[in-house]
Formats: structure tokens, C-alpha cells, sequence
């Protein structure tokens, strides 16, 4: 089951939303804002990476600190969608997740496709 591969570490700009429809799909997901209100990305990157959790966030400056300043991450998903819509944007992370592992990997999640890098 897809709900016991992975843990998400969901950042602030995600929103709340999608950390809880993830928990309530049977995923392990913790959302920045109960951890941590207020974080920088060096310190979301840090516990996710820490507890071997995928990020999932909004924020395209993880990919300057991920491939330029080669800060380790055992992965990060980018949510790059028209919609704001939760419910939405977990259908299209659901799909990708089928067809993806994302452990290693910069995935940008756009409602037509995924774009898929690999990490270093």
C-alpha cells in the first residue's frame, strides 16, 4: 500500500488542507505550521530530510538550495498547479505518487504532467 512507502513533511505554503487529507488517506504527513510556525526552508529541509520525509511544498527556492547549494533531501514534490483547490491538488499528488517513487527525486506536479529529476 502506496499509504505505508512514504512520510510527507508539508510546508507552510502548501497549507493545512493537504497535510490533513494525506493523514486521513493513511499517510504518515506532518504539516511545517504544527511543527514549526514560521520556518526557514533550511530548517523545513533539515527535518525532512532528518526523518526521511518527502516536502512537499509551493516554494521553488527548495530547488536552488537542493541543486545549487547541494543540501541533502530524501526528496521533494513541487506543487505547481493553476488551482489552489486541496482536494485538487491531492488527487493530482495521488496520481503522481502511483507511478512515482519520489525517495530521491525533485518532482514538479502540474495538472497535465509531472516533471521528474533526479537528486544527486
Amino acid at each position: 500500500m502506496l499509504s505505508e512507502l512514504f512520510k510527507f513533511l508539508v510546508d507552510e505554503c502548501t497549507g493545512k488542507r493537504l497535510a490533513t487529507l494525506l493523514v486521513e488517506a493513511g499517510y504518515d504527513a506532518i504539516f511545517v505550521g504544527d511543527w514549526k510556525p514560521s520556518s526557514s526552508d533550511e530548517e523545513v529541509l533539515s527535518k525532512a530530510e532528518g526523518e526521511e520525509r518527502i516536502l512537499i511544498t509551493d516554494d521553488k527556492d527548495f530547488g536552488k538550495l537542493i541543486f545549487r547549494l547541494e543540501k541533502p533531501t530524501s526528496g521533494v514534490i513541487l506543487i505547481r498547479t493553476t488551482t489552489t483547490n486541496p482536494e485538487e491538488r491531492f488527487k493530482l499528488l495521488i496520481k503522481t505518487l502511483e507511478s512515482t517513487n519520489p525517495k530521491g527525486k525533485f518532482i514538479i506536479v502540474r495538472e497535465k504532467a509531472a516533471k521528474i529529476r533526479k537528486i544527486k
